[in-house]
């Protein structure tokens, strides 16, 4: 079996790659802050952002392929410490580039919605970006990075995920059931749109572009949804109480990064290589049987 590095096995996608991935991979991982132990997995610390260290782990690997998830993902955070999420989103993401062109081997990368300002939706690969967040900016710097030091990058714009909780990381629905259960208040926008996917089949996509793409590829879901909806289809399907969920806009919420109202993704070139999310119904009636 050829080597895959996979970056960021204690992310939530991370993790999720790696069950799928070690099926036709021989899968080798890391981590930096948060140890893990997946079964059938190589897990290697490493410290991304220190170049030797990451030279070294391409070297001791000698990876056939990579794919890049690590990542500082949550835009609140982002906004508040610009430089220590730089350091992983922009310089890191450049250098794991540079090694993939070093060995020719094929690359790719998980960049984000967050890059376009959610005005003019929905969003293919050749809209023009315009993020409104640092997180969205610094991905934009990633991506333009990668592809110039290697044109080769799978660029894949991922959309909102969720799924099941892994070991070290949980998708925002596990917060979501839990306030519902507790009958808690839980306000969800009805003016944020977005494509949302699974973690399995962003994982699929990924692992489809990897083999299929050079350049940007949009892995959004099938469906074009507001918050709101997604907490009324989550109560459906996982027979939740109601009462706690409400609507509310975005300028009702002070937030640390200010956040698009619609990015949702045209991923149809994506389905025409064989890209196949489920409805988002589908996708929570499948993690739903999984408990």
């Amino acid at each position: 079996m050829k080597k895959l590095l996979i970056t960021g096995a204690s992310g939530f996608l991370g993790w999720h790659l790696c069950q799928l991935a070690k099926q036709e991979w021989e899968v080798y991982s890391t981590y930096y802050s948060h140890f893990i132990e997946i079964p059938g997995i190589k897990i290697l610390k490493v410290n991304l952002t220190d170049f030797q260290d990451l030279k070294q782990a391409f070297s001791d690997i000698n990876p056939a392929a990579v794919i890049h998830t690590a990542a500082h993902s949550q835009p609140n955070f982002c906004q508040i410490y610009p430089q220590e999420s730089h350091a992983v989103n922009v310089t890191a993401s450049c250098n794991i580039a540079g090694l993939c062109a070093d060995d020719c081997i094929p690359c790719a990368f998980t960049s984000t919605d967050q890059v376009f300002n959610g005005l003019n939706p929905p969003y293919n690969e050749t809209a023009p970006v315009c993020p409104i967040n640092i997180y969205g900016e610094q991905k934009v710097m990633a991506e333009m990075g990668m592809l110039e030091r290697y044109p080769m990058t799978a660029v894949c714009r991922m959309p909102l995920l969720f799924g099941s909780a892994t070991p070290t990381a949980q998708s925002f629905i596990q917060a979501f059931i839990q306030t519902l259960k507790e009958e808690k208040e839980l306000n969800l926008f009805i003016d944020e749109l977005r494509t949302p996917a699974s973690g399995t089949t962003a994982a699929k996509g990924l692992l489809l572009a990897l083999e299929k793409v050079n350049g940007i590829i949009h892995l959004g879901g099938k469906e074009r949804i507001s918050r709101y909806d997604f907490g009324s289809l989550l109560v459906e399907v996982f027979k939740l109480p109601s009462i706690g969920l409400k609507s509310c806009r975005q300028k009702d919420v002070k937030m640390s990064a200010p956040r698009p109202a619609d990015v949702s993704l045209d991923s149809s070139k994506a389905f025409e290589l064989g890209y196949q999310p489920l409805s988002v119904k589908e996708e929570l009636e499948k993690i739903a049987n999984q408990l």
